[in-house]
């Protein structure tokens, strides 16, 4: 197991890079599968969730190399339906593999998938729509097991709004026969990407971005190069960092429109923002101001850049609150931060934050992905030294993480515990 040693107070300075967006990567890999010729996917971060699903593919007979920040396909043939259950159990997304191998192969099974422990995830909203196109659902000894004869396009009514839903239909109709519409669809970048990623094979998807998705199936889907947009999470994250610290940082390779739920918030917290083409520049000042923020499905507030919000907001001036209506566990971070000196108390889906003069340096625990990094940001602006343990889920999202923000002035060590 490893850990991260920080040593605080140092503000950030310079330029940095964003990788590919992790929530696209891991819907456009098991996607791959639907294809039937060559698939070169560029631009996808090198992570430990891509990773996995990469050896996923191979390990069900796909042929492809993943090389730096590119993927490459040369075989989609499968030899196998079924997934080992401690691979499975790391990460979410890998329920993808279930829509995609329902659209080309018609079945799939799949141990109920895993990863961050961030409350109840149910998946009924897959289920019906698998069901609706005319699959059967069967879930024994804590595995789903999906087939069908054939898949018929039909119209699907979300009833929550679901990232996780509206992309494993799309992946199940755009094979399917006729015409699937897709009400109540996730709005989210990535599921506009994975859009953009079917239809460069031949798929037929309109409504990507809005909440009615089309889809008209197509008797089979060719091969493409396809470039991965910019990560929304990590840019913010990387924004966030700035703030914190009072630095003076440029991050490259954005799409502000994808930004501006989380630019208006720095905004209002005092934080300096300028955009040039695809650079946002962050100016931090000393008095950060406090806020309430609100997650929301996109274009609202991102419920993966909470956590680190509430790290900023943990030296903002005032009494902020934070509302999370998207998962009910997003708050553990917040006792590795009152740890550090916080003064944070959540009840429920609220979080009031009371800002303070200084966060210093102690032994916490990330605990997932995003709460982790949260822990990150508190660690660079705290006095004295912060130890995190648990970082492999940091390292599900972020590529080389104390590399780039070392690069930036931050003083991060990664050491065997």
């Amino acid at each position: 197991m490893e850990k991260l040693i920080i040593n605080g107070g140092r503000k950030l300075v310079g330029e940095i890079n964003v990788n590919g967006g992790k929530n696209a990567a891991v819907a456009i890999i098991p996607a791959v599968l639907l294809a039937s010729e060559e698939t070169e996917i560029k631009n996808l971060p090198h992570i430990s969730d891509t990773k996995l699903l990469v050896d996923i593919l191979k390990k069900m007979g796909v042929k492809c190399e993943f090389i730096g920040d590119v993927l490459r396909v040369t075989n989609t043939q499968v030899n196998d339906y079924k997934f080992d259950f401690d691979e499975v159990s790391k990460m979410r997304a890998s329920y993808y593999f279930i829509g995609a191998l329902l659209g080309k192969y018609k079945k799939a099974e799949l141990p109920l998938p895993g990863g961050c422990n961030l409350g109840s995830r149910p998946i009924d909203q897959h289920i019906k729509a698998f069901e609706l196109l005319g699959a059967t659902v069967k879930i024994e000894h804590g595995i789903i097991k999906v087939e069908a004869e054939k898949l018929v396009g039909t119209k699907i009514y979300l009833d929550v709004i679901s990232v996780g839903a509206t992309i494993n239909t799309m992946l199940a109709a755009v094979l399917a026969e006729g015409e699937t519409i897709i009400e109540n669809a996730a709005k989210e970048p990535h599921v506009v990407d994975l859009a953009d990623f079917l239809n460069k094979m031949g798929a037929k998807v309109q409504g990507a971005g809005t909440d009615v998705i089309v889809v008209e199936g197509v008797k089979k889907l060719d091969g493409c190069t396809h470039v991965v947009i910019p990560d929304q999470i990590e840019a913010g994250t990387y924004m966030v960092a700035a703030a914190i610290t009072g630095g003076d940082v440029t991050i490259k390779n954005v799409d502000p429109k994808h930004m501006e739920s989380i630019t208006a918030k720095l905004k209002e917290a005092n934080v300096e923002v300028i955009e040039i083409g695809n650079t946002i520049r962050i100016v931090g000042k000393d008095d950060l101001v406090s806020m309430n923020v609100k997650t929301l499905p996109y274009p609202g507030f991102p419920t993966d850049m909470q956590s680190q919000m509430g790290a900023l907001l943990s030296i903002a001036k005032g009494t902020s609150m934070i509302t999370e209506t998207i998962w009910a566990n997003r708050f553990r971070y917040t006792d590795g931060l009152n740890r550090m000196g916080a003064k944070i108390k959540s009840e429920g889906s609220v979080a009031v934050i009371k800002g303070v003069d200084k966060l210093t340096g102690a032994k916490v625990t990330a605990p997932d992905l995003r709460g982790g990094v949260a822990l990150v940001l508190a660690g660079l602006v705290a006095e004295g030294v912060t130890e995190i343990s648990n970082i492999e889920h940091i390292d599900r999202g972020y590529e080389e993480i104390e590399e780039k923000l070392n690069s930036l002035g931050a003083s991060i060590k990664r050491i065997e515990e």
